[in-house]
């Protein structure tokens, strides 16, 4: 299945971005024009059923899976990117298909590997949050990124369902990655942390943020991927 895509800047290196469960590619407007910046052209997907990709055309099993939303990403991003990044589900889905992409160094932006107990119900009924839900669940985030939520009008919930598939925590890295995580995360704690550490994933953290880095600290961003860029 073939990907909306958002783009920034025009340089001679490449960078690609996979987003999160719930979002579209505007969830990275503040940062993303910060690596264009670096002398990349960024390109953006919207994953299936988000964004204006829209829900898959069938809904079978295998609809909403991180393998089949990582043949998607083969199916839209141009080959061999210098740089890919991924947020939560997007580096879920990001993981099998690096070796795909060919890409050289990979961002794992607090990933959602590890299955945990959630309420997926309660998940999907975030399609119906008003602005002033959005606004107490994320107090960080500037006003804009409160209304690019428009998002939830075209995410399909349906989605939650890659969270049944998550693929646990990796191996060794299949290129040089980096593990930027919230501070303090709850998707991989201190003890996975440091087993990434020892399997060879470089491991940083950016204090004082939840869950969407990005989003809670668009200045603090880059700086963890000093050196990455």
């Amino acid at each position: 299945m073939r990907l909306a895509t958002r783009v920034w800047g025009d340089g001679p290196r490449t960078a690609v971005l996979v987003h999160g469960i719930m979002t579209d590619s505007r969830t990275w407007r503040r940062v993303a024009p910060v690596i264009a910046g670096h002398g990349y052209r960024v390109v953006a997907v919207d994953l299936r059923g988000h964004g204006a990709s829209g829900p898959a055309d069938t809904y079978a099993a295998d609809t909403y899976t991180p393998d089949a939303m990582a043949a998607d990403l083969l199916d839209t991003l141009p080959s061999a990117p210098d740089l890919a990044v991924a947020h939560s589900l997007g580096s879920a889905v990001l993981l099998p298909a690096v070796p795909g992409l060919r890409c050289a160094r990979a961002v794992h932006v607090d990933p959602a590997w590890l299955r945990r107990p959630r309420d997926l119900d309660a998940l999907r009924a975030v399609k119906h949050a008003t602005r002033q839900e959005l606004r107490a669940a994320h107090p960080r985030w500037h006003d804009d990124d409160i209304t690019d939520e428009q998002a939830l009008a075209t995410w399909d919930p349906a989605s939650v369902d890659a969270l049944r598939h998550l693929p646990g925590l990796p191996d060794a890295p299949a290129v040089p990655s980096l593990v930027l995580l919230a501070g303090p995360s709850e998707r991989i704690p201190p003890a996975e942390a440091a087993t990434l550490r020892r399997r060879g994933w470089q491991v940083r953290t950016v204090d004082g943020t939840g869950h969407t880095v990005h989003r809670d600290d668009p200045a603090g961003f880059p700086d963890g991927l000093r050196g990455w860029l």
